[in-house]
């Protein structure tokens, strides 16, 4: 092994990004019903490369973690803010039910096994994934009067303590919130998220990217005329009492010619008529025999999303504005969706538009930019990251994880990564009120939280598994096995507490709930792999950013109560 050794001297990146390979591989292996996923499989890969010896630069954990939480804070920013309020009260009593449960469970078992401070305290930071609870215990413990080499022990057995139960600490908790609460709850996480996503939409049909209904409500038809001989193009589009059909081009005598209101239709005129389904099924009987493909015919459609920004229509309904909008305003122009802060709004009459509100619009190239112009502005797609934003959220998000409160010699602090996801919320809600810049697509986004998680968690294996495994050998599994009731236990009285008394009854809020609750990133990255969709970010943001300062709370008490 000694020539492994040397290579990852040489190149510890070697040992990071074989860890991740080998580990997603693993994490693909269906054992029954149990599969372990990426993140948990790139762990223990982690662990067993740890043994030959590698150096990784802490900071690296920690540019990973940051760029992990950020991005899922950005994702989800706009449901965050929206959810917060009385329906928020369940994720903050969760998140108080973990920490009281994890503080007593880490006492009694410390009292059981005759554990000092120091190990009890770095049980409860590796135990709980909690890495600040070895900062504030130290603190703790250099303000008890204690001769300086007592200090020493103990501050030194906080981190063997940590190195022994993190690792299980990780891996316990993806046991629990991705398989056992399933288990519990009769459902999957997946067939929840998609459940809660659908109720979230209030019914709308959202398609996926690379989905298609296999009946389009927007269809395009090509008719030679014979029935509608005699009528203008204008009576023909007002034969539906919506004007839900717009005749695109007119072909005559083998010439393609200018479309107006005005033209006359003869037999033998080939026209090209786009519209909804309804209307051109009823509308149909006006045209003659439809054809399939005329040369001369082909009419390119574009489907635009554009930010209304014209006050002249802030909070009016969708029927006062389609009643009061003239005719040639609306003429070739089709809404699609109606989108508010990421979330599909009902195409209603009823309902209420405002500004800041995303209207999906397809026509033809110069409809779609005219009326773009009168109702505010299209949103190019692209494929570029705004830099500028990411970076300047990041490093808010970093400066407010620096800020420290303190009550009485007790540190609150929300760390790098409450302070990472924090402004990713924000960040990610301004982008969704102004979309004109902080551009980020979905597939920056989704490569920031898989590799800055697996990479994160791969970081901590590397570092902690050989000492972890050696502290194992030095100090037999007792540690150990307290470290994996610490894990497991006050997670499973929290699940059963979610369940029978706050009455969670959505496998995936439950889920993203829990493992916020015990700052559990990779089970959340777990989580959120299975759900395939963002529904588990915003209980998870919630009891995450509680979990940070309760949890942090928990070194100074174990040292007290211990």
């Amino acid at each position: 092994m000694d020539w492994l050794h040397a290579l990852f001297a040489k190149s510890p990146e070697i040992a990071l990004f074989l860890s991740l390979a080998v580990g997603y591989y693993i994490g693909k292996i269906q054992f029954g019903k149990f599969q372990l996923g990426g993140v948990a499989g790139s762990l223990l890969v982690a662990v067993l490369v740890s043994q030959v010896g590698v150096s990784i630069d802490p900071g690296v954990k920690s540019v990973l973690f940051a760029l992990f939480i950020y991005a899922v804070g950005y994702e989800s920013g706009p449901q965050f803010f929206n959810s917060l309020g009385k329906q928020s009260i369940r994720e903050i009593i969760l998140a108080a039910v973990l920490a009281i449960s994890g503080l007593a469970t880490v006492v009694v078992m410390a009292k059981l096994f005759g554990l000092d401070k120091g190990l009890a305290a770095g049980i409860a930071a590796g135990g709980l994934t909690q890495s600040a609870i070895i900062g504030t215990a130290g603190d703790a413990i250099a303000k008890l009067g204690l001769a300086a080499d007592e200090v020493k022990r103990l501050q030194g057995n906080v981190a063997v303590g940590y190195a022994v139960t993190y690792v299980f600490g990780s891996f316990g908790a993806i046991l629990v919130c991705v398989n056992l609460l399933p288990k519990l709850m009769g459902r999957s996480i997946k067939e929840d998220a998609v459940r809660a996503e659908a109720a979230m939409q209030q019914g709308v049909q959202v398609l996926a990217p690379g989905q298609q209904a296999a009946a389009p409500d927007l269809v395009g038809r090509i008719y030679q005329i014979d029935a509608a001989t005699g009528l203008t193009v204008n009576q023909i589009e007002k034969k539906h009492p919506t004007a839900s059909i717009t005749v695109e081009r007119v072909k005559r005598d083998g010439k393609i010619i200018e479309t107006t209101p005005q033209l006359l239709l003869q037999a033998g005129d080939i026209v090209l008529v786009v519209g909804r389904r309804a209307a051109m099924v009823g509308i149909a009987a006006l045209f003659g025999r439809e054809l399939y493909a005329v040369d001369g015919m082909e009419q390119t459609m574009e489907r635009r999303d554009v930010v209304l920004s014209n006050r002249e229509y802030h909070n009016r309904t969708v029927g006062d504005i389609s009643a009061k909008t003239a005719s040639e305003v609306r003429h070739g122009i089709y809404v699609v969706q109606l989108t508010r802060m990421g979330k599909a709004l009902p195409m209603h009459d009823e309902t209420v538009i405002q500004t800041g509100d995303v209207v999906t619009v397809f026509g033809s190239e110069q409809d779609v930019k005219r009326v773009s112009a009168l109702i505010g502005y299209a949103i190019v797609p692209s494929p570029k990251t705004d830099f500028v934003y990411l970076g300047a959220g990041l490093v808010v998000g970093l400066l407010i994880g620096l800020l420290t409160a303190r009550i009485g010699s007790i540190p609150l602090t929300l760390g790098s990564g409450g302070g990472a996801l924090l402004s990713g919320l924000l960040f990610g809600w301004l982008r969704a009120r102004r979309q004109t810049f902080g551009a980020m697509p979905n597939g920056a986004v989704q490569i920031l939280k898989d590799l800055g998680l697996a990479g994160f968690v791969v970081v901590v294996g590397l570092s902690s598994g050989l000492q972890a495994v050696q502290t194992i050998k030095a100090q037999g599994l007792t540690l150990f096995g307290v470290g994996v009731v610490v894990t497991i236990l006050p997670l499973v009285l929290t699940m059963l507490f979610g369940r029978y008394v706050l009455r969670y009854d959505n496998t995936a809020v439950f889920a993203g709930a829990l493992s916020g609750s015990r700052s559990a990133n990779p089970a959340f990255g777990e989580i959120l792999d299975k759900a395939e969709n963002a529904i588990p970010t915003v209980p998870f943001a919630i009891t995450y950013a509680l979990a940070n300062v309760f949890l942090t709370l928990l070194g100074p008490l174990v040292v007290a109560l211990v």
